[in-house]
């Protein structure tokens, strides 16, 4: 009889826990969601049943996770954790520090095996290091085994738009997409829209104002726009930054070699050669860099690439813009003085579109928009035209596995069908197809300058991070800056500057294949040949990478209609 009253007095116990997670679940979806899911509210209490249930043998735990700072994870951290937290019993400290940081973090653990964090929100940029290093967990392999009784069976891994970004070559997961921002073309809709404009533009170069297709019209562009007063204000046809800082390398990094024509066709990464200018063999192992190794980070397509930054930033930025970092020259479009910047990111947008700015409309519509990147003189159609940023989920296998799990719970719920289509409302950074394709977007669509447009249209899929060329992305991209920085200063030609990268990089691929750590799928480096060598093997094996120089850097200039462009998207 005792027996049985204590097991009822255990059942009664656990059914009014379960009520009160139900209870904080409730009004998490009553105060915070309301109707901004793409779920109905019998489903999105279903999907928080399950957080419930899974999370119910760790309640009581505390974990730790990391990411950067920007307004996504911003909302995760004081809004999402505390809201997990009350849901599931599962304590959780989201901090949030400094992109380098992350990556610093995420190299200590790697290193020593220590747990630093139970969960990292880095860069799919990395899905290179992952793969090779194997000290991240295979998550294919983890949801079907270990990690199944905390997988969401309503995950839906097909509906994240970042898939292919953290997917690597033996075709598993290794990453979750958490939050993407691209990098577009930004201009002033309203004076590429004004009649004396037009024509002004028209008279002097012959062809019409429009969005630039190519670095010829781009350039065109901003040496029109550069020292014309309108509004009263001199203004400028460029906006960049050049600072010889960490973040002067992810502009680079960041796909502008291969929006000029640097490397291979294919999608979301050039092969055999992609956007860094690194070779890989047809077992996927990076041969070289430098174009004496079939690399093409030293090739026409990237000198050239160079070299039209160092000319745009000197000539048609505000001189200011040399001196800036990433984060500095940001808000800079937003004081009205600026008329297109080619290499914007998206994840400016929320403090692009707040009202009482220079470039808002009194109605709340923005006085800009975005649009695909122009093209530069190597590009050819099957090549990827720019960048997105895709910050994913990392587990280390050196983190315990109820830490683990713990921290996957949390990595599936903010990233939930019931929860993204809110988030994505605060941060603007896409991940799910259902959530782009949400009725709530279409009606905040024309006050967000064609965002939901380019997530909407063909164009995006030309637009990826850093593919799985790249053997350790930590120890590489720090070389980006530095090489780039002598460049920017004045210290080393266009040429020099991409020579010295190239060797450099290849000191650490020669380091990791001695070493062997990376096995069978680490450098293994080419023999040496010269340019047309590479470029009669690039040929002969269907590829294009490296290119002979061109003997005109400048074709015909091209532009289109926004109005147009956007047209035939929905078409």
């Amino acid at each position: 009889m005792k027996l049985h009253l204590t097991t009822a007095m255990a059942l009664a116990l656990m059914a009014t826990a379960a009520q009160a997670d139900m209870d904080a679940a409730k009004k998490f979806l009553d105060e915070e969601i309301g109707e901004l899911s793409s779920l109905d509210r019998a489903a999105q209490e279903a999907e928080m049943q399950w957080f419930i249930d899974a999370a119910a043998p760790m309640s009581g735990m505390e974990i730790n996770v990391v990411s950067e700072t920007i307004t996504t994870h911003e909302y995760e951290s004081k809004v999402l954790a505390p809201a997990f937290t009350a849901i599931t019993g599962i304590k959780v400290t989201h901090d949030l520090i400094g992109e380098g940081d992350v990556v610093e973090k995420l190299q200590t653990q790697m290193q020593s095996g220590e747990n630093v964090y139970d969960a990292y929100v880095n860069d799919s940029d990395l899905i290179g290091t992952h793969w090779r290093y194997q000290q991240a967990r295979n998550l294919t392999d983890w949801m079907a085994n270990a990690g199944k009784d905390v997988t969401n069976p309503n995950l839906d891994i097909d509906d994240f738009i970042g898939k292919s970004f953290t997917t690597a070559p033996d075709g598993n997961l290794y990453q979750l997409p958490d939050q993407q921002f691209a990098n577009v073309y930004w201009f002033r809709y309203d004076w590429f829209n004004d009649p004396e404009i037009q024509a002004a533009f028209k008279e002097e170069y012959g062809y019409d104002l429009g969005v630039p297709v190519n670095w010829s019209a781009y350039e065109d562009i901003a040496k029109f726009f550069t020292g014309r007063e309108i509004d009263g204000k001199e203004v400028y046809g460029h906006m960049d930054y050049g600072k010889k800082d960490p973040s002067l390398g992810w502009r680079f990094t960041d796909a502008w070699l291969s929006m000029a024509g640097n490397g291979d066709k294919g999608i979301p990464n050039g092969l055999p050669v992609d956007e860094w200018g690194i070779r890989v063999d047809e077992n996927s192992r990076p041969v070289g860099s430098c174009v004496a190794r079939g690399g093409d980070t030293n090739g026409p397509a990237s000198v050239y690439a160079i070299q039209k930054y160092l000319d745009w930033i000197t000539a048609y930025a505000p001189p200011a813009a040399q001196g800036m970092t990433f984060s500095e020259s940001g808000p800079v479009p937003a004081q009205g003085e600026v008329a297109q910047q080619m290499f914007w990111y998206t994840a400016f947008t929320a403090d692009m579109v707040k009202e009482g700015t220079p470039v808002v409309n009194d109605d709340g519509t923005p006085k800009w928009r975005m649009a695909p990147s122009p093209h530069g003189a190597y590009w050819q159609d099957g090549m990827k035209l720019g960048y997105q940023d895709a910050g994913s989920w990392t587990l280390l296998k050196s983190t315990p596995d109820d830490r683990a799990k713990a921290a996957w719970l949390y990595a599936q719920f903010v990233t939930s069908k019931t929860v993204d289509v809110k988030k994505s409302h605060v941060g603007l950074t896409f991940i799910r197809e259902s959530t782009i394709q949400d009725e709530s977007f279409t009606e905040r669509a024309p006050k967000l300058g064609g965002l939901i447009e380019f997530y909407r249209s063909p164009a995006r899929l030309n637009w990826s991070p850093t593919g799985t060329n790249v053997p350790d992305y930590p120890k590489l991209a720090q070389l980006w800056w530095q090489a780039i920085g002598d460049a920017a200063s004045g210290a080393k030609t266009a040429q020099e500057a991409m020579d010295s990268l190239c060797a450099e990089q290849e000191k650490v691929m020669e380091r990791l294949e001695r070493a062997g750590v990376q096995g069978d799928i680490g450098p293994k480096m080419a023999e040496e040949h010269d340019l047309e060598w590479w470029n009669n093997f690039a040929k002969e094996h269907g590829s294009i990478a490296p290119q002979l120089k061109l003997e005109n850097e400048k074709p015909q200039p091209e532009t289109i209609s926004y109005d147009e462009l956007v047209k035939s998207w929905q078409q």
